[in-house]
Order: C-alpha cells, then structure tokens, then sequence
C-alpha cells in the first residue's frame, strides 16, 4: 500500500511525499507521485502516531479496574485521536489491585488487540510522597524498595516501562539506581524533592518528571523546586499535561521554550472519563471523580484537578495554535520523543523507512482524517 501528500512530517519539516507500507512497516519513502498511490491526501498533514505515555482509561475503563474487554476496548478506539500506543496507566492503590492490573495488562499485550498497541505500564505509585499524593489515595501510599517493585514486575511480565516515585523517599537512591539500571525509567513525581535533592536523583538515573507543575515542588526564585530542577536538567524529560486546565498556556510555552525540541513529553493524564459525557462521575483511585464543562476532572471532595479528559490531536492544537510554541517541538513531543524515553525509537515515533507505519493524517483544524496503526486503516 502507498499513502501520500504534499506535506508529509519528515526531518523535521513538511515534506511532498509517498510511503509504501508493507506487513506493518515502512519499506519505503518515496518522492510525491513517483509511483500510484492507494490514497492520495493531497495537502492533508501527514505525522507519525501519536504516543501517550501516561494516560489511565478511557471510555469508562479504568487501568486498576483489571477488566480485558475494557482495555481492548480502549485500544480500539483511541485511535480516533491519532494515537497509535499508549502506557497503560495505574494510580495508587492496594497490592492485591495492583497486581490485578499489571497482570491484566501483560495478559492482553501477550494475546493481542486491535487500535493502538500497548507498549507496556506506567507504574503511577504508590511510592509517592503524602504533600503532594492529588488524586492519589493516601491510604496505599508506601515506601518503595526492589522487593516490592519485583513482585509487580513479575505479575506485570516485564512489562513495567515507567514508574512515577517520589525518590526523595529513596535516601540512598539505591532503589532508583536498580531500576534505571533493570530498564525502567524513574520518573520524579507526586514528589517533595528540592531542586538539589532532584539533581541527585538524576545523577542516580532518574531520567525523567511527571506532569511538570503538578503533583510537585513549585519554583521560588530562592527556592527552585522540582519545576527549577524540570527547567535546568536540561536532558532530563518532563512529561506535560497540555489541556489548558492543568498549566496556562503561558506555562507550557515556557516549559517547551526551556525544554527544546528534544525532552519535552506531551501526555493526557486522560482518566476513565475520557469519552463520557460533562457531568459524568467517576470513582477513581478510591475517590469520587467529576467532569467539568472545560473537561477537567475534579475530586467532588475538594474540587482539586484530578485528571484530564484530553484528547492527544486536541493537545497538539493547543500547544501550537494557543500556548505558541513551534511545531517540531509540539509534534516531537508526542511521536519520537516518548518513543525515546521508554527506548523505542528504534521502531516508533518518526516516518521513516524500517519504522512501524504507525501515522496520522490531520485535516488544518488537528482533527483526525485517519489513524494507520501498523499499516492497518482504523477509521
């Protein structure tokens, strides 16, 4: 099969160009017209799939619900937002949930779903720190150590690719060396960590934040905090909830600004709300959860922001059409630049020949057109 337009996302720019996909991949980039196309999406925008790397449910699916048709069901059709893979997304809560829900996850990734494929568990908690837990119930917040984890890993099947963890709690920072150097990511998060205490961390190999400016140590001109350390640490990533709602759009121009093209992570922090109706409530994590008008989620108890119901195409039109930051940095920040963080850059992330024909075709206003998920049409 051949696909092709006249602006086609390649190194960095819009390129007039045809892709020819074969048993899921990409065998060749070809100039625009050099052979008959299938398809022929003239000056529709042509981009790699998005990735989301923190996003819980969908579609009144919750990750710690442990449900097989639940998770298949949202990775059928969370396609409709461009995204082609995703980490499935836990929140804190006790190990008997817990264990269900990586087992679940690696059950369904070993025998296979339709959509967007899973690449595996954002472990989100419960290793987190109680000033800054949000939505995250305090009841099943723990210090985390190697045993502990190895019992997840192993129900999960390896298939754990992040954790989110205060690592401030870790005083010796063994417990993040052995995961970062057993191919898990640490990323800082939920987290009372200093701006010193956060370089500490990534010298120990913490290679990455959770949604900057939330869940964390603000910045003080005196008193840099975690979002001074998301700033300086220059090749750490920083994950980023780009919905308007969790950050103004001035912060995330300010974040992308200081980040550049290459550490800046977009994600949904999208709960079991996502796809429900304003209005709609929830129980997530333990707590009651409501959806506002803006499609913000709300804990009823206190109003505080729980979540997001952001669709990644809709984050995409925010960053550069409202928070004005450029478009490689934008679209870098949901295809190749998670697919590095969690080191699948190999295969995911960019249009490129040996690459999973993972893409997306927008229309000028960022709504979807199509979504190919290893060369398969899904909508």
């Amino acid at each position: 099969m051949i696909i092709q337009s006249k602006k086609v996302w390649i190194a960095d720019q819009f390129f007039a160009a045809a892709i020819e996909i074969e048993n899921g991949k990409i065998i060749n980039v070809l100039p625009y017209g050099s052979k008959e196309a299938d398809v022929d999406y003239g000056n529709k925008r042509i981009v790699p799939g998005f990735i989301d790397i923190h996003c819980h449910g969908a579609f009144e699916f919750d990750t710690n619900d442990a449900q097989e048709e639940g998770l298949r069901n949202w990775s059928k059709n969370i396609v409709t937002e461009g995204v082609t893979g995703f980490l499935a997304t836990t929140i804190t809560q006790s190990q008997e949930v817990l264990t269900a829900a990586v087992s679940n996850v690696a059950k369904v990734m070993e025998e296979g779903h339709e959509g967007a494929e899973i690449l595996g568990i954002h472990f989100e908690g419960p290793f987190l720190d109680m000033l800054y837990k949000g939505a995250q119930p305090e009841p099943f917040i723990v210090d985390g150590n190697i045993e502990k984890f190895k019992h997840y890993q192993e129900a999960a099947k390896g298939n754990i690719k992040v954790i989110t963890m205060a690592t401030e709690r870790d005083l010796d920072y063994s417990f993040v060396k052995w995961l970062s150097s057993n191919g898990v990511v640490v990323s800082i998060g939920h987290s009372a960590s200093t701006y010193e205490q956060a370089v500490m961390a990534y010298a120990n190999g913490a290679r990455s934040m959770t949604h900057v400016y939330n869940g964390m140590t603000p910045f003080n001109h005196r008193n840099n905090g975690l979002v001074g350390a998301a700033f300086r640490l220059r090749t750490m990533y920083g994950e980023i909830i780009c919905d308007g709602n969790h950050s103004t759009t001035a912060a995330l121009n300010m974040f992308y600004m200081s980040k550049g093209p290459d550490y800046s992570i977009m994600v949904s922090d999208a709960l079991m709300a996502k796809g429900t109706p304003i209005g709609s409530k929830f129980i997530f994590g333990g707590n009651e959860i409501e959806i506002y008008p803006d499609g913000s989620a709300h804990l009823t108890s206190t109003g505080g922001l729980a979540g997001s119901t952001l669709k990644m195409n809709e984050g995409l039109r925010i960053l550069v059409e409202e928070a004005m930051v450029p478009f490689n940095y934008a679209i870098n920040s949901c295809t190749i630049n998670p697919a590095r963080c969690i080191g699948l850059d190999d295969r995911k992330g960019a249009i490129g020949a040996g690459y999973d024909a993972d893409i997306v075709v927008l229309d000028d206003d960022y709504q979807v057109i199509q979504t190919y998920c290893r060369g398969e049409a899904r909508l």
